[in-house]
């Protein structure tokens, strides 16, 4: 009944809340460390054009707050107990987001981490340290760079589908990553060869309630890491699932990825080449990544360029931010409010940002969406500019304003989705990230 739009967020309180909190230490000796874990995050946003068919823009507010606690125990030497419990109250206010996936009504509190876990530590030296890895619960799990599972996103709220879709708001600082239930085994640790089994199932209905499997084989290496990935599609619940959703039943993912410095001082390079097979045929995803840093200029400036490419059926599963503004969700208003969302499209991105001081990164993204397909398509064609500071004032206030310009080709009235035709949207937004 939905197919799921993308969501950004502001890229430190994003990977703080999707990873793991910041953390006050409770208490601690040499096998036993017990946490207070707690992450506040809230935002101003304003886009003068909508994509939900609404005339004029829209004016809104999200927040939540992240808050519970973590730890581990040391098992005499046979590895080591650890878990976390923590919940998250989020809500929006206003108008709502551009796209309408929240009205400003929203307002809500759950668990959104319960797990538990064992490491192996040096109990099994032949497979490394913490070669046996195995947690299960209420957790984020991520498969590579995220490209194709990172966390359980989105977080709609009450303007869509009569709010049976609701997670509670915040719909761009994406509140909520945990899948519902997990069983994962991850073996060989962080070096040489190392893999996963997986076992996930969503209770986001906006994504069907996917439940599926997952494997990886990956080999690092001082160069970098090679990995394969594979993604079965176990169900979903027909409730919930659009058409194009209920394809994910029996769907097998399949993917080729990389990533590394390739031996070449402050350089860097990604890949990665995935196919679907599902009913009504085959789709393919792709990228190719190269950055490099000027490591001796002042500002240490950073340049990166990337083109991906989605085919017109491509289903964008659970992929998530993973490292920052532009990935995965490309383009601040193409991500998050106009499209496309990962899927029949190719994008030029080029990015750069320097840090003039330690605690400040400054920063451009430039973004040129090319939809694949058009036919029984909406035409997605634009050009995106984000400008962007991240401003770590201490350590617990990170400041984040950011201004994107999005010039689509087509407005709602010729074939786009634009309201009141195809002119520059100016979008803004301050976020405010409080770890603790």
């Amino acid at each position: 009944m939905f197919k799921p739009q993308r969501l950004s967020a502001l890229a430190l309180a994003t990977l703080l809340a999707s990873q793991a909190a910041p953390a006050y230490e409770l208490y601690a000796d040499d096998d036993s460390h017990l946490n207070a874990d707690m992450l506040a995050v809230w935002g101003m946003f304003n886009s003068r054009k909508n994509y939900d068919g609404t005339p004029g823009g829209s004016t809104w507010r999200e927040g939540f707050i992240k808050y519970g606690v973590s730890g581990d125990q040391g098992l005499a030497g046979n590895g080591s107990l650890y878990g976390a419990l923590n919940w998250v109250s989020s809500a929006t206010w206003g108008d709502g987001d551009a796209a309408g996936n929240t009205d400003g009504s929203e307002r809500t509190t759950k668990i959104e981490d319960a797990y538990l876990g064992w490491r192996s530590g040096d109990l099994l030296p032949w497979l490394g340290k913490d070669g046996v890895d195995i947690s299960a619960g209420r957790q984020v799990v991520r498969l590579g760079s995220g490209f194709l599972i990172n966390d359980d996103g989105p977080n709609l709220g009450n303007g869509v589908a009569d709010g049976t879709l609701d997670r509670g708001g915040a719909y761009y600082l994406a509140a909520r990553h945990a899948f519902d239930r997990t069983a994962v085994l991850r073996l060989g640790g962080q070096d040489g060869l190392h893999g996963s089994l997986l076992w996930l199932k969503s209770d986001n209905r906006a994504q069907a309630e996917t439940e599926l499997a997952a494997g990886t084989l990956d080999y690092t290496h001082a160069l970098g890491t090679l990995g394969l990935t594979w993604v079965h599609g176990i169900g979903v619940t027909d409730q919930w699932a659009s058409a194009f959703q209920k394809a994910r039943e029996g769907m097998d993912v399949y993917s080729l990825r990389g990533e590394g410095s390739a031996g070449i001082d402050n350089a860097s390079f990604a890949f990665e080449y995935a196919w679907q097979d599902k009913q009504g045929g085959a789709e393919k995803a792709w990228y190719l990544q190269a950055g490099y840093t000027f490591a001796d200029l002042p500002w240490a400036p950073q340049v990166t360029y990337r083109y991906t490419r989605y085919s017109a059926g491509w289903d964008s599963l659970f992929s998530g931010l993973s490292s920052g503004y532009g990935t995965w969700f490309q383009g601040e208003v193409a991500a998050n409010y106009a499209g496309p969302f990962n899927s029949n499209t190719g994008i030029h991105h080029v990015g750069v940002k320097a840090t003039p001081l330690e605690n400040l990164t400054v920063g451009a993204l430039y973004f040129d969406f090319d939809t694949v397909r058009t036919r029984d398509s909406l035409n997605l064609d634009a050009r995106e500019l984000d400008l962007y500071l991240e401003w770590a004032v201490n350590d617990h206030l990170v400041i984040s304003p950011l201004v994107g310009l999005y010039q689509p080709r087509k407005g709602e009235s010729n074939g786009g989705n634009q309201v009141g035709g195809n002119g520059t949207n100016v979008y803004s937004q301050l976020t405010i990230a409080v770890p603790f």
